[in-house]
């Protein structure tokens, strides 16, 4: 009786054409910052948006919306979205991996667990205080940093002015 519920399952979402990458994530792996390194410089032709977040913070969730909108609406013009969550390592696989269901995510979210924060967040930014929300834009070429939060609007007006 389970299999045939979870075929009717399986059926009614192939049938409806859902194809959320995440709709079947069951665990979210962690890095500490040696692992995100690799995620903060580039050396080709794409910009890429670096936002750290967390489910816990209202104004980090209220614009996770615009940074899925530039993801989707910038996709060709080779502009990528990479969201870093800031939550903590006990909640990754309850509150963070159904935050990232129940909002159908699409961009790449990675979960972020170094306790070594006075060490790594002078190095994503010498100026950042460690608050969140925090955007990082950039590219082969340029780098901006925004320790703010995005308003609608806002965040693409930055972008296409970065794209110039």
């Amino acid at each position: 009786m389970n299999k045939f519920l979870i075929l009717i399952g399986f059926l009614t979402t192939i049938s409806y054409g859902q194809s959320n990458k995440y709709a079947e994530v069951t665990a979210l792996s962690s890095v500490d910052f040696e692992g995100l390194k690799p995620h903060l410089t580039t050396q080709s032709d794409s910009t890429y948006i670096v936002n750290f977040w967390a489910t816990w913070c209202k104004p980090c969730v209220e614009e996770l919306p615009l940074f899925e909108s530039i993801s989707k609406r910038y996709k060709k013009k080779k502009v990528a979205v990479i969201l870093v969550s800031l939550d903590f390592p006990k909640h990754r696989d309850t509150a963070l991996l159904e935050f990232i269901k129940k909002h159908q995510l699409q961009s790449e979210v990675i979960h972020l667990d170094d306790p070594k924060e006075q060490q790594w967040i002078p190095k994503v930014d010498p100026n950042w205080t460690g608050s969140i929300p925090a955007t990082l834009i950039y590219d082969a070429k340029k780098r901006k940093f925004y320790e703010q939060t995005f308003k609608k609007g806002a965040l693409e007006n930055e972008l296409i002015n970065f794209l110039k």
